[in-house]
């Protein structure tokens, strides 16, 4: 049975103990930076530091980004409403209630806790003076720009772990074919179809991980990796209709031999450097000779040999994806089939 892909558990645990060790270094230098500056409290500062640290470079600009400016805007309403209804607890619950759905309103609402910090600790001075909203002003500078700061400083690169996963789907790719091909050939063969399930997930990972990649690469447009998931997705949907057809196929016909044989060589192809462009001749080839032939004489044989001109169509139709999607980019031109 094909194995089910699970994401790897080292990988993953390293991920998260690099972002451990920058969560630690951003709020220390935080810290540290607060108590150069004199601003209060310093704790503060790391705590904000903490809250921006991302897994990529572009959502932490991002979230560094509305977190400033909900935290602004949360500053602004928090001082006109303490000052017009004084510091009472309850005046808390009034600001939540008219700044939260603000800040949802604006697409902010990723904001709120690190504005929930900064219009707590306004609320613990008991004042409102320009000296107090500029200590917190520079609190939200150092928390947040530290953050930034160290989550562009190192991210980690997925190059290699997406092309770990290429190679493990191609490889499922290439047994699925195989296995239609035997079912040609025989058509008693059995095969429980694990390797489906297998790519299926490795896709849904590729295509996750490949959207990281991407974020960590702000100045770089890069198209390979998600173009390619893209395409093995919408061939996986394309690999379970000629599957349909096959299904179909419950003779041996010497037709079905010459797609075997086809379906052997795109499992080659699969997983080559370089694609050649023999499959799509031998596809070409297979659908004239397909037109060539005589009627069928019974309805098994007319039956069967629609199931297979439908499978070759598909084989077609699944080729095509890559020709289509490859013209996104330069990068996809050599992409296995």
């Amino acid at each position: 049975m094909g194995k089910v892909f699970h994401p790897n558990e080292k990988p993953r645990l390293l991920h998260m103990g690099i972002r451990v060790i920058k969560t630690a270094i951003a709020a220390i230098a935080a810290i540290y930076t607060a108590i150069y500056l004199e601003l209060s409290p310093a704790l503060s500062a790391g705590i904000l530091a903490i809250l921006g640290v991302e897994v990529t470079r572009m959502k932490g600009l991002r979230s560094a980004v509305v977190r400033f400016v909900a935290s602004v805007l949360g500053l602004f309403f928090a001082s006109l409403i303490f000052t017009l209804l004084g510091f009472h607890h309850w005046v808390v619950a009034i600001f939540i209630m008219i700044t939260f759905p603000i800040l949802a309103r604006f697409q902010l609402k990723d904001g709120i806790l690190t504005s929930s910090v900064i219009v707590f600790q306004l609320f613990s001075f008991g004042e409102v003076t320009a000296a107090i909203i500029g200590n917190e002003m520079l609190l939200l500078l150092v928390g947040l720009g530290w953050a930034t700061a160290i989550n562009f400083l190192y991210m980690p690169k997925d190059e290699k772990g997406l092309e770990a996963i290429r190679a493990r789907l191609e490889e499922d790719f290439s047994t699925i074919f195989r296995e239609m091909a035997r079912t040609l050939r025989n058509p008693e063969h059995l095969w429980n179809g694990g390797e489906l399930l297998s790519a299926h997930g490795i896709i849904e990972q590729g295509a996750q991980r490949s959207v990281r990649n991407r974020e960590n690469r702000i100045w770089s447009h890069e198209t390979y990796w998600p173009t390619y998931f893209e395409m093995r997705g919408q061939q996986l949907y394309s690999i379970q209709q000629m599957l349909e057809e096959l299904s179909l196929v419950y003779e041996k016909w010497p037709q079905g031999e010459l797609i075997a044989e086809l379906l052997d060589q795109l499992a080659d192809d699969v997983k080559s450097e370089v694609y050649q462009g023999r499959t799509e001749q031998m596809v070409f080839e297979l659908m004239r000779s397909f037109r060539g032939m005589e009627l069928p004489h019974t309805r098994e044989e007319f039956e069967v040999r629609a199931a297979l001109f439908t499978l070759l169509h598909e084989v077609d139709r699944y080729l095509s994806i890559a020709r289509r999607l490859k013209k996104k980019g330069d990068a996809m031109e050599t992409q296995p089939a």
